[in-house]
């Protein structure tokens, strides 16, 4: 008797990819740029310039910076990363491209284990919500690359399309309209380094803005867009959202203990595999 051999499915892996090392874009280097890839406008061609490894890594495996746990390098070896993506090729398999990417290039090896941490239970506070749901609006206008971020008169950034987040030394503002409470968690997450757990029951989309000031001396003085801005103090950063979040959104944060699953580094090369 005859039995026909079976082959494993070829891993999924970009047409062409390079990685080089970083061209510092803008001014002390600070400024990454990365686009590209499905459900954007340039869905066949990935790039991510002066690139942190840490961008890539938490980008293949969609985790926030607390879910992994690996060395202080990941934070500021920066690299450009260039990679053409096959037509149709859907949001999953993309991120298993760059996980491949990443074995492939780095010698990647991880492993996925559970700990201890402070979480944040998100819920109503006595007198919230103090938003409401969203209502059919035209889209913005498109306000061109990105520039220099301007502020308003009490010091806030002024968030233009596409930007969702912003901040500068010593103010910082979330606002995004017609969205789920799961995209706010996620954007809360992000700014206090922390998992946030939705107890709201609060099921529709909804606008939010909300802005908070944590000192003019806590940041690098360079700005950052959709994202914390890079070495920032957490204290007072972390208390001045918590108290924005309560009297501006009417939800409460309150800190927990939780077990957290986070992706741990067995194994990573600092310099990458030859293109």
């Amino acid at each position: 008797v005859c039995f026909a051999a079976r082959g494993q499915a070829p891993k999924p892996t970009f047409e062409v990819a390079s990685i080089k090392p970083a061209t510092a874009l803008g001014p002390l280097g600070m400024r990454a740029n990365r686009e590209g890839g499905p459900g954007t406008t340039d869905p066949g061609m990935y790039t991510c310039e002066n690139c942190p490894v840490s961008w890539v890594l938490s980008e293949a495996y969609d985790l926030q910076p607390f879910e992994y746990a690996g060395p202080d390098w990941l934070q500021n070896v920066r690299f450009d990363f260039r990679a053409k993506v096959p037509t149709g090729t859907t949001k999953d398999v993309f991120l298993a491209m760059l996980q491949n990417l990443l074995a492939d290039r780095f010698m990647l090896v991880v492993h996925r284990e559970k700990k201890a941490m402070t979480v944040y239970e998100l819920t109503v506070a006595r007198n919230g919500p103090k938003f409401r749901e969203s209502v059919p609006k035209e889209a913005p206008k498109e306000d061109g690359p990105p520039g220099i971020l301007q502020r308003d008169r009490d010091g806030f950034p002024i968030l233009t399309a596409g930007t969702t987040m912003a901040a500068v030394p010593g103010h910082a503002r979330i606002r995004s309209d017609n969205q789920t409470m799961a995209w706010l968690v996620r954007m809360l997450s992000a700014q206090l380094q922390g998992p946030v757990i939705d107890a709201t029951e609060l099921k529709a989309k909804y606008d939010f803005i909300v802005s908070w000031g944590y000192g003019e001396n806590n940041g690098r003085g360079a700005s950052a867009a959709n994202g914390a801005p890079e070495a920032v103090d957490l204290e007072p950063y972390r208390p001045a959202l918590i108290n924005a979040v309560q009297s501006q959104l009417g939800l409460r944060l309150e800190e927990k203990k939780g077990q957290v699953e986070v992706l741990v580094i067995d194994h990573m090369e600092k310099v990458p595999t030859e293109n």
